[in-house]
């Protein structure tokens, strides 16, 4: 197994032409299998004395890839999509291929170097200051439990006790949150009441906090783009109560905060640069694979008290205050460097391609919007903020959702799943993807007619 080969060297020939032929194709949207076909289509894949490579490879590109769905085609429009650029897929081979442990800057400081490069590129777009850093982690929940764990940290070494922690949040505060708060770290959500638009306000939050006391309250968890419905919150006023009162501020822009560097919605993130942790998943609106998501701190050394762990056998790795370990700036010690794919796609083609990129993206979604409105049998439910439109059938109700999307997706011509907003089905488009185009959007929209 672990000695290359003549067979090897045939192996890799094989998925190299499966990954370059990927990435040439304009991808089928492909779909889910159920248990009982893939069992039937696959059988029992792990045995005793192995399958090898070809027959392997047969069953992956037959079988079990058409039942993944591809999350780049241009009609991929549910959730958050995603859309990698070639440069940062390819060099996701690399990664993998390069055998590094990315935790600490013993093992990996040509990665770390490199990763903190594209991360230095996020926080300027923040304007956060010049001894902001972080790291890349999993994805949007990890990035936001890292931040709310330091931040605790960080109050609870003020010397605050409470009876009970605290944090404040909107209901449309992203799932994975609110799940994080309870579950992981036991601490009550403190929900303050949104807007019309579905934004936690500066006085809305000072109003909660006033009637409810701030007793305990140890974060605040903006979200610069929700993701039913792309709204930006009023980042500028948070960050006054947050400043008058000592709580940290959080900013999830998992979706986004990418938008930081469209100069067409570049106001709407005020107060971002006051934030004390934010995070922004590049697998999303940055175009890299997953998973990805880049977390900086303001003060980062906070982070590394709240997260650095300690044993004889990392003595050598924490030895040194002037080596940048990204293990000490979340929940993780072992750790893929998986910002590089990210930002060697940066690297190659620059900042204002991907300026150029989201501002298309965002042209896309405000032509869409308008198409929505010019349809008698549709209605936009929600002025968009930036590349989520939400909006309704008239007539229909849950089950035609249902339908619709099914049938859609039977038909391999798009991914749109349904939502509800105020209680009421609905539907919602997140455009992200720079392949898709007006006419997709209007060519989904007529299937509703």
């Amino acid at each position: 197994m672990h000695r290359y080969s003549q067979e090897t060297e045939r192996l890799a020939q094989r998925v190299m032409q499966i990954a370059l032929d990927r990435l040439r194709m304009d991808a089928p949207l492909d779909g889910p299998s159920t248990p009982e076909q893939l069992e039937a289509r696959a059988g029992q894949t792990i045995t005793a004395r192995g399958l090898g490579g070809d027959h392997v490879l047969r069953i992956w590109t037959d079988v079990l890839a058409p039942a993944a769905m591809s999350v780049d085609h241009p009609r991929y429009l549910a959730f958050i999509p995603g859309a990698p650029t070639e440069a940062s897929t390819l060099f996701d081979l690399v990664v993998g291929a390069s055998a590094m442990y990315g935790g600490n800057w013993l093992e990996s400081s040509g990665a770390v170097y490199a990763e903190n490069q594209a991360l230095r590129w996020i926080a300027d777009l923040a304007e956060m200051p010049a001894e902001a850093g972080g790291c890349f982690v999993q994805g949007g929940t990890v990035g936001n439990l890292s931040a709310l764990v330091a931040a605790r940290h960080t109050v609870r070494d003020r010397g605050v006790a409470p009876a009970r922690w605290r944090a404040a949040v909107t209901a449309e505060t992203h799932s994975s949150v609110v799940y994080a708060l309870r579950n992981v770290m036991d601490v009550e959500p403190l929900f303050v009441p949104a807007d019309d638009r579905g934004r936690m306000t500066g006085q809305a939050l000072r109003e909660t906090l006033d009637a409810e006391g701030d007793d305990g309250v140890f974060a605040v968890i903006a979200t610069a783009g929700t993701t039913n419905l792309g709204i930006v919150d009023d980042l500028a006023g948070i960050a006054d109560v947050c400043g008058e009162r000592g709580i940290w501020m959080h900013v999830d822009g998992a979706y986004g905060a990418a938008a930081l560097a469209a100069p067409s919605v570049r106001h709407l993130f005020t107060g971002v640069e006051r934030a004390d942790s934010l995070i922004v998943d590049p697998h999303k609106w940055l175009f890299a694979p997953f998973d990805c998501c880049a977390l900086v701190y303001r003060e980062p050394e906070l982070a590394r008290r709240a997260h650095t762990q300690h044993a004889g056998y990392l003595d050598p790795v924490t030895a040194r205050s002037d080596e940048w370990n990204p293990s000490d700036y979340a929940v993780h010690l072992s750790r893929r460097a998986r910002g590089l794919p990210f930002w060697f796609s940066l690297a190659v083609h620059g900042t204002d391609s991907y300026r150029d990129a989201i501002e298309s993206s965002l042209a896309v979604a405000r032509a869409g919007a308008e198409e929505i409105r010019s349809r008698r049998y549709l209605e936009l439910l929600v002025e968009p903020d930036l590349s989520v439109l939400t909006f309704r059938r008239v007539g229909w109700s849950a089950q035609d959702y249902v339908d619709w999307t099914r049938q859609l997706l039977d038909q391999g011509y798009a991914f749109v799943t349904p939502t509800t907003h105020r209680g009421e089905p609905c539907t919602r488009f997140a455009v992200i993807n720079p392949r898709t185009t007006v006419s997709d959007l209007t060519g989904i929209l007529a299937t509703m007619a």
